[in-house]
């Protein structure tokens, strides 16, 4: 058996997802490709344009319309990759406090999860690819090689997001993203359609106490593990 050719990584908010996929990536030389991000696009453009986020039909039709692309990254800045909504660069953009908070809500949509999932399906079986997401496993890519999904304490991810704005020269409370990263996992494992869990098949890695170079040794483990079946 070769190498897995969509490998999907899930969990929750603070996980660690993007920094180990982006690392995965790079080393298998694989499409990096955090869904996530399709979610803050849609929610920033829905702040952006004054539409209410609690207004479903609004947001669902925004999201089905709006233009997000994925480019390799032009800026050193810290950022992963590109990401451009409508043409213009909102790396940074969707990563405010106030995306933050109402991402879960507009990601909940049904509607807006149907018409990502579509995006993110076609693009995940090309192959070749590291997704990142919250359903990737069980509902975008189900058939993927190699399921994978993160967790952490809450505690662990607050501390994790809080270093991460600091480092960004940002403002940042722990017990606000406490609270923000709790009513999150709420909305993300209660919501009726794709809930956040791990599919049946995936395997379960507690981060809790590990740095980024022994989390990524150890999926690195599992997918070598998988090419030599």
């Amino acid at each position: 058996m070769g190498m897995p050719e969509i490998i999907a990584i899930d969990g929750p908010a603070g996980s660690g997802k993007s920094t180990i996929g982006k690392l995965l990536a790079e080393y298998l030389d694989y499409l990096y490709f955090d869904t996530g991000v399709m979610y803050r696009a849609v929610t920033l453009a829905a702040i952006n344009q004054g539409i209410d986020i609690e207004n479903e039909l609004r947001v669902s039709s925004l999201a089905q319309n709006v233009k997000i692309d994925l480019q390799t990254p032009t800026i050193k800045d810290g950022r992963n990759c590109d990401i451009l909504m409508d043409g213009q660069d909102v790396t940074w953009d969707i990563r405010s406090p106030e995306v933050d908070a109402k991402v879960s809500i507009v990601s909940a949509y049904p509607k807006v999860r149907q018409a990502l999932s579509e995006k993110q399906r076609q693009i995940g079986l090309q192959g070749k690819v590291v997704m990142m997401g919250r359903d990737i496993g069980t509902v975008v890519l189900p058939e993927a090689d190699l399921k994978i999904y993160l967790d952490a304490s809450l505690e662990e991810r607050a501390g994790r997001r809080y270093h991460e704005r600091i480092l960004r020269g940002e403002d940042a409370d722990y017990d606000s993203l406490l609270a923000m990263l709790r009513e999150r996992d709420r909305i993300d494992s209660t919501r009726e359609f794709a809930p956040l869990k791990p599919a049946d098949d995936s395997i379960v890695i507690d981060t809790d106490g590990l740095n980024i170079q022994q989390v990524f040794a150890t999926i690195l483990e599992l997918t070598e593990k998988h090419h030599v079946k």
